[in-house]
């Protein structure tokens, strides 16, 4: 008898409905499992008997073969199980196949017929409404993500026994229902580091208030012990939460992932990722046999952290150029190629010199001249053309970190920089752009229009520092966010002279 059953496998953040034929007759006992399967799919057989057994129905024997369709894509992971069983159970006459037909199964078995959660289930809750079907059954710990889903009846289940009883009409499953008005009211603005905390370094704060407000890359350079690693953690307390859609956006790649927590439905906070410096160029922007995202990726629609950025591999760290510019990143491998969305806000600190001080022409004992430019052109031209804030953190002074009073909260800075995105939303409506970073050089040339002080000040500055096109772009992209901070719909000559003063590693005596 030939059974069929619906599953469905991740490729990128998108999903492909998976049909899964099992056909059984009698004779030897002979098993096969064909549709490329991975490892863990291919054990799926070992799990599936077991599971059947621990449930108290009856194993098939004969000769049995699977067939995962299409045939041409990889499959991998252990979802399969559920689909799989219930594909032995209807070619064995246990299972009424009325619902089968609506319904797209999720699951990994355990020994004991219990249900265990599987990884990528909001992409292909997307996909399985999109083809029509009426149900996805699926591990209860994974109900709540596929419910984001609206138009769709997700039933969790604990076990293979439960979904039996289902198909059969012996039991009843509620589907679940997950309030997304309910879950982004119980996210607070509140967090555990504070810019109230940091003493002194107002200029930094400056910088990275514009940062927010605008999106924009931002790399500190200072000596050990300055503040840059703190200051950096405290970011994402200024950021504007997440839209719907970019929680939707960020949920998916932290689902094909496995990262999502069980019984949680959707991310709500801005994604904050600081890899170390060994990391490699494939754990950065992403690769593998089967390509899964990278750090780039996984802080999609949040911040990048790249602390001590000389210290990582130079092939990382220029892999890294192309998904800064588009926005996202394409892996090509043999059999697919995928594309996983990279809008991030690179955040990067780094000392001025191997020893962490700065060029001293009064010290003959402390870092040369060319042991500082040595250092800081490990960091290529390139890759500092495509961040917009270059900005000096000094040593805090005695004066400073003895002082009582704390410095403004992050509630009021993040009030500003919301403010600040409101102006840019309506500005960008209707386009594929969120803040001033995202800009095309079309839309900078015709949204960010200078007056006569600010073109002479941007006219000196491209000349002295011999700025490229890119970095042009960059402080137009800047000041108009400098502006929008004050509320001004013309770019003045003081906005031009703030984002140049954010230039300083293309200053001449930093990298020759």
């Amino acid at each position: 008898m030939l059974a069929h059953t619906f599953c469905a496998s991740t490729y990128g953040v998108d999903a492909h409905i998976i049909d899964v034929e099992v056909h059984a007759q009698g004779g030897q006992p002979f098993y096969s499992l064909v549709g490329l399967p991975d490892r863990a799919v291919s054990e799926s057989k070992h799990r599936v008997d077991a599971a059947i057994q621990a449930s108290r129905m009856e194993v098939p024997r004969g000769k049995i073969i699977v067939n995962l369709a299409p045939a041409d894509l990889p499959k991998e992971g252990s979802a399969f199980d559920l689909p799989i069983a219930i594909g032995h159970l209807l070619a064995n006459r246990q299972l009424m196949n009325d619902k089968v037909p609506k319904t797209v199964l999720l699951g990994e078995l355990a020994l004991d017929g219990g249900l265990r959660p599987v990884k990528g289930v909001l992409p292909i809750a997307v996909e399985a409404h999109k083809r029509g079907f009426d149900y996805l059954l699926l591990p209860e710990a994974n109900a709540g993500e596929a419910a984001v889903v609206s138009g769709l009846k997700v039933l969790g289940c604990t076990s293979l026994r439960q979904v039996v009883d289902w198909f059969n009409g012996k039991a009843e499953v509620a589907p679940h229902v997950t309030n997304l008005d309910e879950l982004f009211s119980q996210h607070t603005s509140e967090v555990t580091v504070d810019f109230a905390d940091v003493k002194g370094q107002e200029n930094v704060k400056r910088a990275m208030e514009v940062a927010a407000a605008g999106g924009h890359n931002l790399v500190m350079v200072g000596p050990p012990g300055s503040g840059k690693t703190m200051l950096a953690r405290r970011l994402p307390g200024i950021l504007p939460p997440l839209s719907l859609n970019e929680a939707l956006e960020t949920t998916k790649i932290h689902s094909v992932t496995g990262l999502m927590r069980s019984g949680s439905s959707i991310v709500t906070t801005r994604p904050f990722r600081a890899p170390h410096h060994t990391i490699s160029d494939v754990a950065l922007v992403g690769g593998g046999s089967i390509p899964m995202p990278g750090e780039i990726s996984l802080a999609h629609n949040g911040v990048l952290f790249l602390d001590e950025l000389p210290e990582f591999q130079r092939k990382a760290l220029e892999v890294m150029r192309q998904p800064l510019e588009d926005g996202f990143v394409t892996i090509s491998r043999a059999r697919m190629t995928v594309s996983y969305p990279s809008k991030i806000m690179l955040v990067a600190s780094m000392n001025p010199s191997p020893s962490g001080d700065w060029y001293d022409p009064g010290n003959p004992e402390g870092t040369t001249h060319g042991q500082m430019q040595r250092y800081l052109s490990k960091i290529s031209g390139p890759l500092l053309d495509r961040i917009d804030l270059h900005v000096e953190v000094n040593k805090v002074s005695f004066e400073e970190l003895s002082q009582k009073s704390q410095g403004e909260a992050s509630a009021a800075i993040r009030e500003r920089v919301m403010a600040c995105r409101q102006i840019q939303q309506q500005r960008f409506l209707g386009m594929d752009v969120h803040c001033n970073a995202q800009m095309s050089s079309r839309q900078v040339r015709k949204i960010c229009r200078l007056d006569d002080a600010g073109a002479a000040i941007l006219k000196r500055a491209m000349t002295s520092l011999g700025l490229s096109a890119r970095a042009y772009d960059r402080i137009l992209k800047v000041s108009r966010t400098i502006a929008d901070l004050e509320r001004s719909e013309q770019i003045r000559g003081h906005h031009i002279a703030e984002a140049v003063q954010y230039r300083s590693l293309d200053r001449e005596g930093w990298l020759g």
